[in-house]
């Protein structure tokens, strides 16, 4: 047999022609008329190419390889058989019966069992389409969904004999069917059923640890610092997957707050350029404001300082105004933070803010013999880093539920301990910011 395969536009091609009974990809059925043929203009003479392309074949369609092996198993049978071995006796010798017509009745309950098939699949893309509102992304329902459709319309219809007649509305093997609910495939089912369950229960504990949600790579981090379990990042998210834990996601804040600076303010270069990770801890340090709803309506701003480095937050202070003073206090605090001890050349960066243009914050930053660094305008790039913080943080901290601004700080001041001391972070060789802290202090 050729290795030749025949395209879609081929098959139509070869279709056409009188002498083909029919045609797939793999091969052609040539009529009983044309083998006969083939023999009395081979026996005059006429070559096998030639026999072809006179009855309209297409020589490069069909392929030299598959016409000289025809013609070999023709001219065999010839001699062996004359023109009786020409003629193709598979419709007549075949041992399957012939499909018998369907009885009215027949008919009318296959279609009936069709109907409910499709109004199944309807009604369950229609609950996976309501889930997955939003999301742009094509819908297909998995092998596993169809042989349950199957199954829960022949249970409430009570079908009979309707198996194979479904797997072929459906697009789905019928033996596929059958090892999906046989006893074997339902107690592996089963066992893999518990065994992902006791994965859930384990990967929750992380998930819950100190309070705070997590996603994948944190709940990785936190079993293997907290409980010593090593899972798979790709067996996290499938579990979470299946049980439904959902990890905080953080949208973009389309709002952003512009303020207008005095002549007297003064910006200065951008010294950092986005080399935030220069491997020593308390050289450049990150600073911003961002703030924070609570309560019923309730205001407040957040003020940070943080290492580049190490993403540990060496100093912050919480107010319900946003006067200059916020900045002053984060960098009073800085100051009296005792394990702070600044390196060589450390300077402090943040946005083209008021409060860091402020002449007041700037003597105060040279007092405390810091250089100064600033983004460039309206580009929160430069700072990505400290928003990353933020990000994070108003989604794991619980903000919403506190009521006055003394719960707000106590909240905080948990979520600032958690965060430097038991939060696991990818990018810092899986250690948290104060273990990566002493990690790069031995190490220099």
């Amino acid at each position: 047999m050729s290795k030749k395969t025949f395209t879609e536009k081929e098959i139509s091609l070869l279709s056409k022609n009188p002498y083909v009974r029919s045609v797939s990809e793999k091969g052609i059925t040539y009529s009983n008329e044309f083998k006969k043929l083939f023999m009395n203009q081979s026996e005059n003479g006429m070559f096998p190419r030639e026999i072809f392309e006179a009855s309209g074949f297409d020589i490069e369609v069909i392929g030299m390889s598959r016409i000289r092996n025809s013609a070999r198993r023709w001219r065999k049978a010839f001699k062996q058989d004359g023109i009786l071995g020409l003629e193709d006796t598979r419709l007549n010798n075949s041992g399957r019966p012939r499909e018998r017509e369907l009885t009215p009745e027949e008919k009318c309950s296959r279609l009936e069992a069709q109907v409910n098939l499709l109004k199944a699949e309807n009604e369950l893309l229609k609950k996976i389409r309501f889930a997955e509102r939003g999301q742009q992304k094509e819908i297909t329902l998995t092998a596993e969904h169809k042989f349950n459709l199957i199954q829960s319309v022949i249970v409430k219809y009570n079908l009979k004999r309707m198996v194979s007649h479904l797997c072929g509305i459906a697009g789905v093997s019928r033996s596929g069917y059958y090892n999906h609910y046989s006893e074997e495939a339902v107690e592996q089912r089963k066992h893999k059923d518990k065994k992902d369950e006791a994965s859930r229960d384990i990967i929750l504990k992380a998930y819950r640890f100190k309070r705070r949600k997590k996603g994948a790579r944190q709940i990785k981090m936190t079993l293997e610092g907290q409980f010593k379990v090593v899972y798979n990042l790709k067996k996290i998210g499938r579990i979470m997957k299946k049980y439904d834990i959902v990890c905080p996601i953080r949208r973009a804040n389309p709002y952003k707050r512009i303020m207008k600076a005095s002549q007297e303010h003064k910006v200065v270069p951008n010294l950092l350029n986005r080399e935030f990770k220069q491997g020593i801890p308390f050289k450049v340090l990150l600073t911003d404001i961002t703030y924070l709803f609570y309560g019923k309506g309730k205001k407040a701003y957040l003020s940070t300082i943080k290492d580049s480095s190490t993403n540990e937050i060496l100093a912050y202070q919480v107010s319900d105004q946003i006067t200059l003073d916020i900045a002053l206090n984060t960098l009073n605090k800085l100051k009296k933070n005792r394990k702070v001890r600044l390196a060589e050349g450390a300077f402090i960066h943040s946005d083209q803010g008021g409060h860091y243009t402020s002449p007041i914050y700037q003597k105060l930053v040279k007092k405390y013999k810091l250089g100064q660094s600033m983004s460039r305008r309206g580009n929160c790039w430069d700072n990505a880093p400290q928003e990353s913080f933020f990000g994070h943080f108003k989604d794991e901290a619980y903000i919403r539920p506190c009521d006055t601004l003394d719960e707000l700080k106590k909240e905080i001041k948990s979520y600032m301990t958690y965060y430097n001391h038991y939060r696991y972070q990818w990018d810092l060789k899986k250690m948290t910011p104060v273990e990566y802290r002493d990690h790069l202090i031995k190490a220099a």
